[in-house]
């Protein structure tokens, strides 16, 4: 029903719902329907009361002006009002249609939440199943990387695998034909460090010397000896080496051994390097243990020698000279020991060893009237053959001097270092204490008895023992070495030292150690050794150095009659170093015989004592070939020895220089 009747209203549509205009889903709009409807009603009830009235007074008056002309009949209220309450029965049944459809929409748009809410719900879970999907998906990818890396370092791994096998099989091989080591049972030996040489030395003055150098024997310029030279040709520097070594769960056994021919069975002795032939250069003991201690006993080098790293044996800093005394200024012994090493990590090192002693013969002058060292003191003696130490003596009829002497020793040479590694160099600082020790006789007396017949003086011991004992003192010095790499590595810069009292016997050149005091005392020498180096790799096969050093030992004299004993005296007699004596003889007989051409001699009243020895050292090494069949190497050394002496009566103090040309041919085992 479109139609709608308005009543005095300026826009009569206001109140009419056309059931194609209403808005379903608007409940506002349903019920303001509601409203309108109910105001309608009333409308229409109060506008047919109205209209009633209105009629009955208006047909009164028509009653009194009616014309003859007759109106149409109009509707009754009555049916007027039927008629709106069948309007309005209409409505209502199109109202409760539209009630109706409002229902079934609003059912339906419930629905259509619920079903938006489900698909919502669904489209949740669907990107959340889209999530977990591309997380799965970059999983998947990862583990796709994951796998075609393992797959990649597989193929990797494999060629490594086949390489290192390779490397194995190439490795057995050579450890076949070619071992680097020998397999005796669980342990390994390897001659690593053995050579064989061929070398010369050629000295403008003659010293009677192989191509080791005794320094404190270069003869002054006025002796015999000095106006000729002297070449030789020696293998005997030929060395053999073996070093064993084994592991067990908690440390590192060795055992080495090291040797050359350059002993000779009258000099061999204690007093630096305990050459006894077959020559012993070095032969130990020894385990490492993995928490860093290192034990070590035996004869080696001792642990005031300078190291090149740490503190371990067979890491030493030696000079590279062919001359095998070295060089004056290295400070170095090689002697049985026993040494503890303490390696904390590899920069610091701390090592403590306890080493064979020994005293060199005092040396002592006595200069005035009077003035005599004393003879009334026991410090040693000659070797006894029965106990395997040398009892040889001097060369000549009737000669009984000992070529040796030990010292009756009463402690063993205490040494402590610490070293210091870094990147760029080896330092090290060290101390010894030394300790001497005679037995002196206070009332022991010489007694010189005259032969009537011939004039000849005897000399014999008096006195008595009475009052005897023991006198000891402690000597010792401070020491240390530096070496710095220089030039990436190729270039060796070092210096080293040590300075002390009674040291010298650490000191290369073996100046004496003690004199005496007037009593029997023994009396430390003060002293010092230094050495400068420059060692430089110019070429993978060309080897170059430098050393300057020298040693040094003080003077020390005492009082004695009216003039002085004791070591370096200004009053000793030096009127004869100027002149050249005549050759010596070995025969006593009568007539007194000829001389044998072997008997060289010092100048006669020159009694000076050495002050120091230097030298100036430059050679080379050149490696010919040097690989797994070994290397083949030359060497050449030139060396300036000036050996120089305290001065004596008018300050004279002679001198002794020597040009030495050394030559090597080697061949060293791989």
């Amino acid at each position: 029903m479109e139609a709608a009747v308005g009543f005095g209203h300026r826009d009569p549509t206001w109140f009419l719902f056309p059931a194609t205009q209403v808005n379903q889903n608007n409940p506002n709009m349903r019920g303001l329907m509601t409203i309108n409807f109910r105001a309608l009603a009333s409308l229409v009830l109060a506008t047919a009361v109205v209209a009633g009235n209105a009629q009955t007074s208006a047909g009164d008056g028509a009653a009194k002006k009616r014309t003859t002309t007759r109106r149409a009949a109009k509707p009754s209220v009555q049916s007027q009002i039927e008629e709106l309450r069948n309007q309005m029965t209409s409505q209502s049944s199109q109202i409760n249609a539209l009630k109706q459809q409002l229902s079934e929409r609003d059912a339906q748009l419930q629905q259509a939440q619920q079903a938006a809410q489900a698909a919502q719900a669904a489209a949740q879970q669907a990107q959340q199943a889209a999530q977990a999907n591309q997380a799965a998906i970059s999983e998947n990818q990862q583990s796709v990387t994951s796998l075609q890396g393992a797959v990649t370092d597989l193929k990797a791994n494999n060629q490594s695998l086949v390489t290192t096998i390779q490397d194995n099989q190439a490795q057995v091989k050579k450890a076949i034909e070619n071992p680097d080591v020998i397999h005796f049972k669980n342990v390994t030996l390897s001659p690593t460090g053995s050579f064989i040489e061929f070398a010369t030395v050629n000295r403008t003055h003659a010293l009677g010397s192989d191509i080791n150098t005794p320094f404190t024997q270069d003869p002054f310029a006025a002796a015999d000896a000095s106006h000729i030279s002297e070449f030789y040709a020696s293998g005997r520097q030929s060395r053999v080496a073996l070093l064993a070594q084994g592991k067990v769960s908690e440390a590192t056994l060795r055992g080495y051994y090291e040797a050359d021919w350059l002993g000779t069975g009258v000099t061999s002795n204690n007093n630096q390097s305990n050459s006894y032939v077959m020559r012993q250069r070095q032969i130990w003991a020894q385990a490492q243990l993995n928490s860093g201690w290192v034990f070590t006993g035996g004869q080696m080098w001792s642990l005031a020698t300078a190291y090149q790293k740490g503190l371990l044996n067979r890491s030493e800093w030696v000079p590279l000279t062919i001359d095998a005394a070295y060089t004056t200024g290295y400070s170095w012994e090689r002697q049985p020991g026993f040494r503890v090493v303490r390696i904390f990590n590899p920069q610091w090192s701390l090592g403590v060893s306890a080493e064979q002693a020994q005293t060199l013969a005092p040396n002592c002058a006595s200069a005035g009237t009077g003035a005599s060292c004393p003879v009334n003191y026991l410090l040693g003696q000659a070797g006894a053959n029965g106990g395997l130490y040398n009892g040889a003596g001097q060369p000549g009829a009737t000669s009984s001097a000992p070529v040796t002497t030990y010292a009756y020793n009463y402690a063993p040479d205490l040494i402590a270092k610490v070293a210091l590694d870094k990147p760029y160099g080896h330092f090290e600082l060290y101390g010894v204490a030394r300790f001497f020790r005679d037995r002196v006789y206070p009332e022991m007396t010489l007694v010189t008895t005259t032969n009537p017949t011939t004039g000849v003086k005897t000399v014999t011991v008096g006195g008595s023992s009475a009052g005897a004992y023991n006198d000891s003192t402690v000597g010792g010095g401070v020491g240390g070495s530096a070496h710095l790499l220089t030039y990436q590595k190729k270039i060796n810069l070092g210096l080293e030292g040590i300075y002390g009292d009674g040291i010298s016997r650490y000191g290369d050149t073996q100046l004496p150690d003690v004199t005496l005091r007037p009593g029997g005392q023994l009396a430390p020498l003060h002293g010092f050794s230094a050495l400068g180096s420059v060692e430089a790799n110019v070429t993978p096969r060309l080897q170059m150095y430098v050393y300057y050093g020298g040693d040094y030992v003080g003077r020390r004299y005492f009082h004695s009659g009216s003039g002085y004993e004791g070591y370096g005296l200004y009053n000793a007699a030096t009127s004869g170093c100027g002149t050249e004596p005549l050759p010596g003889t070995t025969s006593t007989t009568i007539p007194t015989g000829a001389a044998n051409g072997f008997s060289p001699s010092s100048p006669g009243s020159c009694a000076v004592s050495n002050k120091d020895v230097q030298e100036v050292t430059a050679g080379w090494w050149y490696d010919f070939y040097r690989g797994e069949y070994g290397r083949l190497r030359q060497g050449f050394q030139y060396s300036w020895v000036e050996r120089n002496t305290w001065s004596g009566v008018n300050g004279l103090s002679p001198k002794a220089i020597d040009n030495m040309f050394f030559t090597s041919f080697r061949y060293y085992l791989p």
